[in-house]
């Protein structure tokens, strides 16, 4: 029954987590259980220690877009990659990348792209419809790239590690890089696409940009070195986040002032809202597939397929790059994480490898038509053609697409660098 509600509320367009929410409790209403299990189970799915990263990381996201770190990083990625061809598009690109040790969601990242950078990138002669595609393409990384909100979120699901989450995700969100800035090397050659600088910066000048960008890039130093010494679990890290961007943003580059924290705090609370209550309704439907006991059947389909491990990765990752077509990955993670992990590990896939494939998986479906939540923030803001839009990033989703499947069959893209650090 569950499911079939699911779908129909999908089908007619209610919003995702009223969908969630309700086909709980329809189901409910409908079997012998009470119906006061949905409240309980709404709020034992919010009684979660490692859940309290999700608000931490948004506030420093919020803080790092409104602080002056977002801008410092983008000046400093300038300097870096702004004498190669497509030199604003490539500077897009490196700054998700450094941007992504510290805002950890696609959505934040493509917005302060699109609010910082497409307005720059228009008045050099590119398309605001290239612009728009290309800053919802490079938030791919943000997730990917320690912290990212959805390894916790998978990591709480699932019950696994979101520390080696966390540093898993690290080569497979530099991949990530690496495969964009080719595809837009490939069409700056075709569209004449120049560079973003009209001299070769001098190495004092991108050390005083490098000094300026320092206190922003520590961020994502402070992850690595906290977690591999034991000094604090990945929730404690998202406090320590929120804080040290607010302090940078007030007292280094002073552009959070007393007149303008409640914007960052606002900011930061609706968006902690959305991503609480989609976990919250997530629950309370997560209990009703385990009573229906669908996690075991979808499981026992899987490996049905095949037993070998190989073709069941391509099955999955096939299914999620479908459903994160029409599906936001919060919803998919919550739902299906525990049921696929399950039956990975099953075949015995390793659970830290899984869960970076998945992360990666549908942090792409954001940035893939028809629903592309990322691409429709980004184009809310820069009111570019949607539809034009869709179009030109078909090129990017196919870049991050050969990474996918890269990181799915190589294992130790994912494995050796946790292992390395954490053991």
């Amino acid at each position: 029954m569950g499911p079939g509600v699911v779908a129909l509320l999908v089908f007619l367009g209610a919003p995702i987590a009223f969908v969630l929410l309700l086909a709980a409790l329809v189901y409910y209403l409908l079997s012998p259980q009470p119906a006061m299990i949905v409240a309980q189970q709404v709020i034992t799915g919010l009684e979660s220690f490692p859940l309290l990263a999700v608000p931490f990381f948004v506030l420093a996201g919020s803080a790092m877009a409104r602080g002056g770190l977002a801008r410092e990083l983008l000046d400093f990625a300038n300097l870096l990659v702004g004498r190669r061809r497509g030199g604003l598009a490539q500077v897009n690109v490196l700054n998700s990348v450094m941007m992504g040790g510290m805002s950890g969601s696609a959505i934040a990242d493509g917005a302060v792209d699109a609010k910082v950078l497409v307005p720059v990138m228009v008045r050099h002669g590119y398309t605001r419809v290239f612009s728009s595609a290309l800053s919802a393409a490079t938030g791919v990384i943000a997730p990917i790239i320690p912290p990212g909100i959805g390894m916790i979120i998978y990591g709480l699901v699932a019950q696994v590690s979101v520390g080696h989450l966390f540093v898993g995700g690290i080569v497979p969100g530099l991949l990530l890089a690496v495969a964009l800035m080719i595809t837009v090397s490939i069409i700056a050659r075709r569209r004449g696409y120049g560079t973003s600088l009209d001299h070769r910066p001098s190495a004092s000048e991108i050390l005083k940009a490098g000094r300026r960008a320092l206190p922003a890039l520590l961020m994502p130093v402070l992850l690595i070195v906290g977690l591999r010494a034991g000094v604090f679990t990945p929730t404690e890290l998202g406090a320590i986040a929120a804080i040290y961007t607010l302090l940078v943003g007030a007292f280094v580059y002073r552009q959070i002032t007393v007149r303008n924290i409640g914007e960052v705090l606002r900011d930061a609370v609706f968006a902690t809202a959305v991503v609480m209550f989609m976990l919250a309704a997530g629950s309370g439907l997560g209990a009703v597939f385990t009573l229906e006991q669908i996690p075991q059947t979808l499981a026992g389909l899987l490996l049905g397929v095949s037993d070998n491990p190989w073709v069941v990765l391509i099955v999955i990752n096939v299914l999620l790059l479908v459903l994160g077509m029409v599906i936001d990955a919060t919803t998919l993670t919550i739902i299906l994480a525990p049921i696929l992990a399950t039956a990975a590990v099953g075949l015995g896939v390793d659970p830290i490898h899984f869960g970076v494939v998945m992360v990666v998986n549908l942090t792409i479906g954001g940035i893939t038509p028809p629903l592309g939540v990322v691409i429709f923030t980004v184009v809310g803001i820069t009111k570019a053609d949607l539809t034009q839009t869709f179009r030109e990033i078909l090129p990017f989703v196919a870049a991050c697409v050969v990474v996918l499947f890269l990181i799915t069959f190589i294992p130790d893209l994912v494995l050796w660098l946790p292992n390395f650090l954490l053991g």
